[in-house]
């Protein structure tokens, strides 16, 4: 089944598909980063967890989210269909944010969350490629805009969500006092986010082609529906998903964060590798109509994989924001703001009394959505012209770069983290990172979803996605994990003189252990960072041919 072609296009010339598609993932990632702006700061401050054990939840939680994507993927493509996984999904995620609400049901929202973004995420990506036709010039403009998406919700919901679960508003009607937000107030706005962001997929259904339907629809027409069966899988499906949830909670506590990772990883083998039944050959002359793999797309999986590299690199710096970087800004970054001048300006009289203001740390989570925002149309631009010059820079070329771009922003985090040793600093230390990282966002991460959607052999194209995302659940685990991580072994203690030689000869003393700890991050990172540019690059020609020019 070749991919879909839309009839008719926006006055932008997308389809109309892609604007149903950004919706409802600028929505479903109001949730999700509403809940990741609050997780660190709810598990230290609310359920008093020590630093290094709620960084280690995180770093299972966030590794194990982009790990289930393997699963979702897979029975995506051979039983699903994208359209039916991205349901699912959502019904599921919508369940654990809600249960977010309530202290006691933590690791059971936390174990939904992860199922139903398993089905969810790679599936509506593999749907906004199936929107394109092969080489269309607008594929990589479309997914820029689709990633506009991600970060309008990403952008708006610690604004909310932070609003409303560090804080608490107290107020009177008829004479009653009423009080709301806190904690559960926040997590509970992320779950209606992802109740919108659900509506908004089915509402749009009829503009969405014939891409996403399940493999045994043959030949689906603009005016293909899902039918009363899909939905009964629907449901079965979510029912399943609770059923699993309820059956491995138990073992969430006793079991480390390194054996759930690998249940995990074995988990997604067997099954993988149980239900495959294709062998690998050459395809022949005269094979049926679902061939196994040929070597030209086996070369083209290689190429997929080998640049999971840069991709794992760059996710494990980026993603200290919802750990190390929030608990920064919380503990490390003056956030007062003085809010006076309201009041002298426009007789606000709540700010004669309270006219200073103190941040809340989770704003902090929005700027790097608010950059993507200001920068994606002109990385949209920049692409476009781009892929259409002489000499187009290949996707190895901008993924590198933006592996570099990640690491002077850590070069800056390590300046602004010798800097706290004279107390608080400036919250522009933390902007000034935000910036580097969000240049090295648009380089590399839709750039880099557009790829696979292009290269990926199509019969397994939310496989792939599954296994790029996968790449990305163990830089997140390795996020969370890297400030324990870097203390131990012989690499650590060279690391660690490394880490003291360069204060030392900046003249740096009585920096807490918490930010050697922290520094010690950022120059690792660096290091990684910037040797990865220089041998993608020096390399990107070899990577580039496995592509066979897809890229």
């Amino acid at each position: 089944m070749s991919r879909a072609k839309q009839a008719s296009h926006t006055p932008s010339g997308q389809p109309p598909g892609l604007y149903v598609l950004f919706f409802a993932e600028a929505w479903e990632r109001f949730s999700y980063y509403g809940m990741r702006a609050l997780l660190v700061l709810y598990m230290v401050k609310h359920l008093k967890y020590e630093r290094s054990d709620a960084l280690q939840i995180y770093a299972t939680y966030t590794g194990l989210v982009y790990l289930t994507p393997m699963i979702g993927g897979y029975l995506a493509d051979r039983f699903l269909g994208a359209r039916k996984a991205v349901l699912i999904g959502g019904i599921v995620m919508a369940l654990g944010h809600l249960a977010m609400a309530f202290e006691p049901l933590l690791y059971a929202a936390l174990s939904l969350l992860i199922i139903g973004n398993g089905f969810f995420k790679p599936n509506i990506s593999t749907i906004v490629g199936g929107l394109y036709e092969e080489h269309d010039p607008r594929r990589d403009g479309g997914f820029t805009i689709f990633y506009m998406g991600i970060n309008l919700g990403a952008f708006f919901s610690p604004l909310v969500c932070g609003t409303l679960g560090q804080n608490t508003f107290s107020f009177k009607v008829f004479g009653y006092a009423m009080t709301f937000g806190g904690w559960h107030w926040g997590f509970g706005a992320a779950g209606i986010g992802m109740v919108v962001g659900l509506l908004v997929f089915m509402a749009g259904q009829k503009l969405l082609g014939t891409t996403g339907f399940p493999p045994y629809i043959k030949n689906p027409t603009k005016d293909t529906r899902l039918t009363a069966k899909d939905w009964r899988d629907v449901w079965i499906m979510v029912i399943a998903s609770c059923l699993v949830v309820a059956a491995t909670l138990p073992l969430w506590n006793p079991m480390s964060t390194t054996v759930k990772l690998l249940f995990g990883v074995v988990l997604l083998a067997v099954f993988y590798f149980g239900w495959t039944d294709e062998p690998v050959k050459v395809k022949k002359p005269g094979d049926d109509e679902n061939p196994p793999l040929n070597k030209q797309e086996w070369e083209r999986i290689l190429y997929i994989i080998v640049l999971c590299a840069p991709v794992l690199i760059f996710w494990m710096g980026f993603e200290q924001a919802g750990g190390t970087f929030n608990l920064f800004a919380e503990e490390n970054t003056n956030r007062v703001v003085y809010m006076g001048w309201l009041h002298s300006a426009f007789g606000i009289a709540y700010f004669k009394a309270h006219p200073y203001w103190n941040i809340p740390a989770s704003y902090f989570q929005s700027i790097n959505p608010l950059l993507i925002m200001l920068l994606a149309p002109v990385f949209a631009m920049l692409w476009f012209n781009l892929n259409r010059s002489k000499n187009p820079p290949s996707t190895t070329t901008k993924m590198a770069f933006g592996v570099l771009f990640l690491g002077l922003g850590f070069i800056v985090m390590f300046l602004g983290t010798v800097a706290t040793v004279k107390g608080k600093v400036s919250p522009m230390w933390l902007v000034a990172v935000y910036f580097l990282h969000t240049v090295g966002e648009l380089c590399l991460s839709p750039v880099g979803l557009s790829m696979v959607t292009k290269v990926a052999p199509l019969r397994i194209v939310s496989l792939m996605m599954g296994l790029w995302f996968a790449s990305t659940a163990l830089a997140n685990y390795l996020a969370g994990s890297l400030e324990n991580l870097l203390k131990k072994d012989a690499i650590a203690r060279a690391l660690d003189q490394l880490t003291h030689q360069l204060l030392n000869n900046m003249g740096v003393s009585g920096l807490s252990h918490k930010m050697v700890d922290f520094a010690r991050v950022c120059v690792f990172v660096t290091i990684l960072s910037v040797a990865s540019f220089i041998i993608v690059m020096a390399v990107r020609k070899s990577i580039d041919r496995l592509s066979h020019g897809r890229d």
